[in-house]
């Protein structure tokens, strides 16, 4: 029998004082995605997560919710957050992200936007209205 390896990482979906949300430019995957990466070892999921974003674009968020994740082959373990950026908090992306866009609700549908990432937006949307 194979053996698998199941990576664990977490997502957190960051929405801005105009309810957008925040999605980065991966140099390395070329895609448009939330916030995330691998839960290190003795890291709960929610430090990850806290962690992930620091790193990547020097906000303070403050988790408020969570959101279920279709899980599709055995690869990787995704554990989705929502999360609201602390008033007063600078976003300054890292070298790995290209860029960044604060994505409204009604614009998700967009091309550039994978679909997968798009419907998973719209589940962390209905966590928050």
């Amino acid at each position: 029998m194979e053996k698998r390896k199941t990576d664990l990482v977490v997502t957190g979906f960051i929405f801005n004082e105009s309810n957008e949300i925040l999605l980065i430019h991966h140099n390395k995957l070329n895609l448009w995605l939330p916030v995330g990466g691998h839960i290190e070892q003795n890291e709960t999921p929610d430090e990850a997560l806290l962690r992930e974003i620091k790193e990547e674009t020097n906000l303070d968020v403050e988790i408020v919710g969570k959101t279920d994740i279709p899980l599709e082959g055995n690869v990787k373990a995704n554990l989705a957050s929502v999360c609201k950026k602390k008033e007063g908090s600078g976003l300054k992306i890292n070298k790995e992200l290209e860029s960044f866009k604060w994505v409204p609700k009604g614009e998700l549908g967009a091309e550039f936007i994978p679909a997968d990432v798009g419907n998973l937006a719209l589940k962390a949307f209905e966590e928050i209205e």
